[in-house]
């Protein structure tokens, strides 16, 4: 079965919304018929109502195409609230889950298609994230041992030849204009996301599209952003990720802005049987 995933990240909702694009993105969607949309964090730019009301229509116009999988990005996180305390950590998720929901890291069965897990890498200010540089705060993510016991867990339980799909926020390769990992503790995370089986990850946080390998054996989909600071004046632009039992393919599709509108441009495959064969790009 061949399974397709529209695959969004870094809206910012607010003052960096770029909202014709979004528009456009709404009434688009249903015309690509995708099995799943995934969003994957950074609805929000600072966390408010406003921005996490305007998060919630967009999520709920997506339901009526397809089933969709939202998680919670470092900007949905009211980290100010309880910065450097090791309990009570609730608090920072309060105001996102009034709107999207308990479950910070809901999973997505297609049947018969994929499994789709998700694992919470934005935490605000914790020790698991914190770093040297101080611009890191509140920004760079972790993702905990327990998280991916959990995800692994999910997917052992899996119809064995499901494609096991993975949604984080944060960018698990570095970026090739930030020169950034979205990760603290990176190599442990990498290392922690092939151990637990899986095919498929959907990520983003960087405001830069990519498609790679991690390992020769997990094809990574890094999602652009659909605010106003796409990383080096780059169009904006979302993924759509086709799986299928032989290959992965993600889809970059970029803004037109003389015709206002997406277009599919080039396309990162990766073979599913072949796991050390070098991504093929076709324009």
């Amino acid at each position: 079965m061949t399974v397709q995933i529209a695959h969004i990240g870094d809206m910012h909702f607010g003052g960096l919304a770029n909202v014709p694009v979004v528009e456009a993105l709404e009434r688009m969607l249903p015309d690509l018929r995708p099995d799943a949309i995934v969003i994957g964090g950074d609805l929000s730019q600072r966390a408010r109502h406003g921005e996490f009301q305007r998060g919630r229509a967009f999520a709920n116009l997506c339901r009526a195409t397809a089933p969709v999988l939202v998680i919670p990005g470092n900007h949905d996180v009211q980290w100010w609230r309880r910065p450097l305390i090791p309990f009570g950590t609730d608090a920072v998720y309060q105001k996102y889950r009034s709107y999207f929901g308990a479950d910070l890291t809901p999973t997505l069965a297609i049947p018969g298609g994929a499994v789709i897990a998700s694992a919470l890498t934005a935490h605000g200010v914790a020790w698991g994230s914190l770093t040297a540089r101080l611009r890191d705060i509140a920004v760079k993510g972790h993702l905990p041992k327990s998280e991916m016991q959990r995800v692994q867990a999910i997917f052992a339980k899996a119809e064995p030849g499901l494609p096991r799909v993975l949604v984080i926020h944060h960018n698990l390769l570095r970026g090739n204009l930030s020169k950034r990992m979205g990760l603290a503790r990176w190599r442990r995370a990498q290392r922690r996301i092939v151990e637990a089986g899986t095919d498929v990850v959907l990520c983003g946080h960087d405001h830069e599209e990519g498609a790679e390998m991690l390992d020769g054996r997990v094809a990574v989909s890094t999602a652009g952003t659909l605010s106003t600071r796409a990383r080096g004046g780059r169009p904006v632009s979302f993924n759509f990720v086709t799986i299928d039992p032989a290959a992965v393919q993600v889809t970059f599709f970029r803004w037109d802005s003389a015709k206002q509108r997406f277009q599919p441009s080039d396309t990162a495959a990766f073979a599913r049987t072949a796991p050390s064969l070098e991504p093929q790009v076709a324009k």
